[in-house]
């Protein structure tokens, strides 16, 4: 009776008639009932009833059943308690493989990578051998830590095995070595699979995106869809993930046009990623087109519109987004204050910019990350408060790295401001002493401050250390063709005809009061 209502979702009817039948006494329990009670245990909400049956479980002498303690160990996990969950597993007189996988796919559920290795090393040195799945859950772990040198210990003890080709084992092993950056050993897994599947071919589309192959995304994404390969929504998604700034916007149209002949219209995801593909392909009125036609939005989809408004400038829309978000209930995350700062430090927004900031750590509990304080820092020095920049700076919780000190730099590159921008550049130079930034920053200062000397001295340093500058180059899209220039580029055929268009448009802006570098701070309508 009590496994009847629990299998037809009765959770309360099904425990109401345990404990009925518990206290008349008539009938015991044995651990297939409390197995089963505790797998429809999956609910924050059911934390206290998982407490009474672990009291239960010791009070009647089911503390060494296995099958018990694996149950306990899942049903703490589902119930959002890990500790409580670590506790049983830690203190159960014997473990078999799914006490230890469970154990280890919790862990690594919990993005505790190495602490799930540690476990799954625990476990080779005892009598209990690992199972697919539990080598399934350490390439994970590998894949968070980004360790490539675990990964090949793993990959090299299932090839001893004879089970690294199995289609699930494929698949992670590619994704592993993907988020390592080894994109050609994923490829080789990739060609030597036996049965490609939808999911093989998602990882590897997903590996060369992350993996800055856009070219050959798209190329291999074209070549699934011609050759009839049933296009999903994942494989969407993943090509979607490569547009960017450079990347015809023609075709971006056709994997919309695409997504909606496959009624792939509710699908989050795809959503999410035309988004962000209409964004940073420059039209944001279709991003917000997207949005506004989603039926469902999770955090990623508020996400990707207020990194949308930020990227192109429009920080009042995307912090009035965020009040949005929050009033549909969705809470923000590390991602979405990122967007916001971002935005603030585009439109002036100084005080807004530092009140986010604070709120992310004393409203939700959110550590910043080194690209919040650079943020920041950006923020402070684009208002020219370059000093209240490098205060910030010396009072941050953590060391400050490389994103930071370009941040200050590139504040003072704005402003023209030589002392702090020689402090910036040799922390950063420290930071990364194979860096062109430092160099090149320096001598653009000096430049706008008619230091040619200091400017000249800058140049010969960068040379005797042997640091060479990377070319900048920039993209736009006409009719359907992508058109590149790097600085001061005068081999397009239309050269003379654009730059004098520029010129113009230059002598207007100045005209019309703007100066270079000053971000006027923007008043948001509430």
């Amino acid at each position: 009776m009590v496994s009847g209502f629990l299998r037809n979702g009765k959770f309360d009817e099904g425990f109401a008639y345990f404990k009925q039948m518990r206290k008349s006494g008539i009938c015991w329990f044995d651990q297939a009932t409390l197995t089963t009670i505790l797998s429809a245990c999956d609910r924050v909400k059911f934390y206290h009833v998982v407490k009474m049956m672990h009291g239960l479980v010791f009070s009647n002498g089911y503390e060494k059943e296995i099958s018990v303690g694996n149950s306990l160990i899942t049903s703490y996990f589902r119930c959002g308690c890990l500790s409580s969950g670590r506790q049983v597993f830690d203190e159960m007189f014997e473990r078999n493989v799914i006490t230890w996988t469970a154990m280890i796919s919790i862990l690594v559920q919990n993005e505790l990578y190495e602490e799930s290795l540690e476990l799954f090393n625990q476990m080779r040195s005892g009598p209990v051998c690992p199972n697919s799945l539990t080598y399934l859950s350490s390439l994970m772990a590998c894949s968070g830590l980004q360790a490539l040198t675990g990964g090949r210990q793993i990959h090299s003890l299932l090839w001893k095995l004879g089970i690294q080709s199995e289609v699930c084992i494929e698949s992670s092993l590619m994704d592993m070595y993907s988020k390592c950056g080894q994109v050609n050993d994923a490829w080789k897994i990739f060609e030597s699979a036996q049965d490609l599947d939808e999911v093989l071919m998602t990882v590897i589309l997903m590996g060369l995106a992350q993996n800055g192959f856009k070219e050959e995304a798209k190329r291999f994404f074209m070549k699934l869809f011609e050759s009839g390969i049933e296009i999903d929504p994942n494989m969407l998604s993943a090509v979607l993930g490569v547009f960017s700034e450079d990347t015809s916007l023609s075709l971006g149209k056709q994997i919309h046009s695409l997504s909606i002949k496959r009624n792939f219209g509710f699908n989050s995801y795809v959503n999410n990623g035309l988004i962000n593909m209409y964004s940073k392909c420059g039209d944001l009125e279709e991003s917000a087109k997207v949005f506004s036609r989603m039926s469902q939005r999770n955090s990623i989809s508020w996400n990707s519109m207020i990194a949308a408004f930020a990227r192109h400038g429009d920080g009042c829309r995307a912090l009035q987004l965020y009040e949005e978000m929050r009033s549909d209930g969705i809470a923000p995350t590390d991602i979405t204050f990122l967007s916001l700062l971002h935005a603030c430090s585009h439109v002036g927004l100084v005080e807004k910019g530092m009140e986010l900031l604070k709120s992310m750590t004393d409203v939700y509990g959110i550590i910043p990350r080194a690209e919040h304080y650079a943020c920041v820092v950006d923020m402070l020095g684009r208002a020219g408060l370059l000093n209240e920049a490098k205060t910030f700076i010396e009072g941050l919780p953590v060391k400050a790295d490389m994103l930071v000190w370009q941040a200050l730099l590139g504040a003072c590159s704005i402003r023209g401001d030589p002392e702090i921008g020689k402090y910036a550049a040799n922390q950063l130079i420290l930071e990364t002493p194979e860096s062109p930034v430092p160099y090149v920053s320096m001598a653009n200062i000096y430049s706008s401050r008619g230091k040619w000397k200091e400017r000249a001295r800058t140049i010969k340093r960068m040379k005797e250390i042997g640091v060479s500058k990377e070319i900048g180059i920039s993209w736009i899209e006409i009719e359907k063709e992508v058109h590149s220039f790097v600085v001061q580029d005068r081999m397009h055929p239309q050269a003379e005809l654009m730059y004098g268009i520029l010129e113009e448009l230059l002598e207007l802006m100045l005209e019309e009061g703007y100066v270079p570098g000053n971000v006027t701070p923007t008043e948001c309508q509430t």
